[in-house]
């Protein structure tokens, strides 16, 4: 039976350095986990604590803008409440200017027809009623029409010529066009009526380019009796409505 070899044993010295060295590097690395766990907690606090400020800031921002957006419906609510009002505001002009209007006529209407009954009053004579002017389009020219008229108690017809002068400015001198330079050459005498009770007259008149008109002269001269004038201010013949009457006659009962 073979023999079993000897154990063999190995020696080593003990080296406490060493071990101190390992213990010094373990307590080292343990104290840069420490130090590494507590930088990125406070890296994690941080971040935390700088999120916290944008998620304010984001609900601060939402509620701005729907405070902007409310601001902005109450501007286009008040522009659109203006535009209402201003349309509203010069539909109610034109609406009292044409009553004006209305009301002028109705008020001339009855001042012609005051006159054409008469009433009680005593018998008056002729009167030249209204003057009119509109202008002819692309012209100098002129459409006039004058009324006259005479107290309905009067039993005889009037009968007779009109003419019409202008006075105005030319070279800034003061001119007056009599009736041969403005009329038509077949109403050289003047424009001829007859009638009982009223009649309206119409002609067209020329006026010259330089001229600018101020007044208007109206004479009136019956076959019997004396001759009747009106002065008109020209603007005035311009916005001061016509009587419609029968045609260019007179109304006779």
């Amino acid at each position: 039976m073979a023999s079993r070899p000897p154990p063999r044993y190995v020696v080593r010295p003990h080296d406490a350095a060493s071990q101190r060295r390992r213990l010094l590097w373990f307590g080292l690395a343990w104290l840069g986990s420490m130090l590494l766990v507590g930088l990125m907690v406070a890296l994690a606090i941080g971040a935390w604590k700088g999120v916290v400020p944008r998620i304010s800031d984001r609900r601060e921002l939402r509620a701005l803008t729907a405070e902007n957006g409310d601001l902005k419906q109450q501007v286009a609510d008040l522009q659109r409440s203006e535009q209402v009002a201003d349309v509203a505001t010069k539909a109610l002009r034109e609406t009292i200017s044409q009553r004006d209007e209305e009301i002028s006529g109705l008020r001339a209407d009855l001042s012609f027809y005051s006159r054409l009954v008469g009433g009680d009053a005593q018998r008056e004579g002729l009167k030249v009623q209204e003057v009119s002017l509109q202008p002819v389009p692309h012209s100098q020219a002129w459409n006039l029409a004058i009324s006259l008229t005479q107290n309905i108690k009067r039993d005889d017809d009037t009968s007779g010529t009109t003419t019409v002068s202008v006075e105005g400015l030319s070279n800034n001198k003061v001119v007056q066009l009599d009736w041969p330079t403005l009329g038509d050459a077949a109403e050289k005498d003047g424009i001829p009526f007859r009638f009982r009770y009223f009649q309206q007259l119409h002609t067209t008149i020329a006026l010259p380019a330089d001229f600018r008109p101020t007044r208007l002269h109206v004479t009136v001269q019956p076959e019997n009796g004396d001759p009747v004038t009106r002065a008109v201010a020209w603007s005035d013949a311009l916005s001061s409505p016509v009587t419609n009457s029968q045609g260019d006659t007179d109304a006779q009962p």
